[in-house]
Parts: structure tokens; C-alpha cells; sequence
């Protein structure tokens, strides 16, 4: 063992966190301290990115009104998605997809703009941007499961109106909206799946060797 090599107890408490994680919808109110936050956010800024371009950008929503009308964006996204799905509309209304008002914490996640200049890793691949944001969303919820907090990852919003309601830059783009918080407990298993709305494929189905299999 070298002093590189993580305990047993440090290795189970990695891997507990990644099997544990879960994506939260029902919070139970409280505060986030802020020595917390600082820690959960200094995770997140900690992930890696391509190019070193750490693309990832956090806007801490303080203002009741201001949470509201991201909350009013997000209910505009569930009836449109509902519509989408055509015979899947009662059942996905049925779900609760978001914690906005109930969470202690609310973060906006985007990508900031002037991102044509990072070359490095992006070159065919511009993509790689989001990919980094998302690593240190990771980064941030399984920080937050190791502290006992829930987060939730919320994706449905018109990306345009949110920025324009957050005075975004016009190539700045938020990609989340994230729910933290006190829970009162964690799902045993993912939310969707208790619901009945989908069951996870086992990685047997995912992992190919040398080439794709159809």
C-alpha cells in the first residue's frame, strides 16, 4: 500500500457516495450553512475540464421572487414536455420533477460565454464544455451526499428565457437548476424507478469490446 492508496473505510465511503447518490425532488426546507456551501462549491470547482477551461459557472439564487419565477420557467417546461409525450403525459404529470421552492439552496449551472476561444479539447469536439460543467455538477452532488444533503438536478427550462431572467451574457447558456438541501430521506432507489416510470439497464447491456454491438 502506498500513501497514495486510500483506506478500505476511505475507499467504502467513495463508493457508498456514487451508489447512494441520488437525484432529490422532495426536500424538507432548513439552510445549507454557509461554511457548508463553500465546501460543496469548492468540490464542484475542483472537477476536471478539457483544456483546463473550467467552463462551469454558479449563480446562488438568493430572492424569493426571483426563485419563483424560475419555478413559474420550470412549469411552463413540465406542460410542454407532458404534450410531448403524448400517451405518457398523465403519468409523467404525476411525477414531481423539481424541489424549487422547497429546497434550502437553489444554484443556476451554465456555461459562460466566450467559450470559441478554448481550442484545447475542443476542436472536434466542442461539446467537451458541457461534459466539464457536468463533472463538476457530479463533483457537487456526491459532496452533498457525503454531507447528507439531497440535490437535484433540474433540466426543464427554455435555456434563452432563463438566461435572459438571470442577465446572462447573449452566448452564456445555463444548463441546470439545482435543488439542495435537507431531505428527510434519501431514495432507496432512483425516484423514476420507485414511480414505475423507467428501470436502469445493467452495464452488461452498455459495455462492447473493440467494436459497437448492434
Amino acid at each position: 500500500m502506498s500513501a497514495a492508496d486510500f483506506s478500505d473505510a476511505e475507499r467504502a465511503a467513495v463508493y457508498r457516495a456514487i451508489r447512494e447518490r441520488r437525484d432529490m425532488r422532495h426536500f424538507s426546507g432548513g439552510e445549507v450553512p454557509a461554511e457548508q456551501l463553500s465546501r460543496l462549491l469548492e468540490a464542484a470547482h475542483q472537477a476536471p475540464s478539457v483544456g483546463l477551461m473550467q467552463p462551469w459557472r454558479f449563480v446562488r439564487i438568493t430572492q424569493p421572487g426571483l426563485r419563483t419565477a424560475i419555478h413559474k420557467l420550470v412549469e411552463e417546461e413540465r406542460q410542454r414536455t407532458a404534450q410531448a409525450l403524448g400517451e405518457r403525459a398523465e403519468d409523467f404529470m404525476r411525477l414531481k420533477v423539481e424541489g424549487i421552492l422547497d429546497c434550502a439552496e437553489l444554484l443556476v449551472a451554465a456555461l459562460p460565454e466566450g467559450r470559441e476561444q478554448h481550442v484545447f479539447g475542443r476542436r472536434t469536439l466542442p461539446e467537451m464544455d458541457l461534459a466539464s460543467v457536468a463533472c463538476a455538477i457530479q463533483n457537487l452532488w456526491l459532496a452533498a451526499r457525503a454531507e447528507g444533503l439531497g440535490l437535484g438536478w433540474v433540466s426543464l427550462f427554455d435555456p434563452r428565457a432563463l438566461a435572459d431572467l438571470l442577465g446572462m451574457p447573449a452566448d452564456a447558456k445555463p444548463v441546470a437548476v439545482l435543488c439542495l438541501g435537507p431531505v428527510e430521506a434519501f431514495y432507496a432507489e432512483p425516484m423514476l424507478v420507485e414511480q414505475g416510470w423507467t428501470n436502469p439497464r445493467p452495464l452488461s447491456e452498455l459495455l462492447f469490446t473493440d467494436q459497437w454491438e448492434l
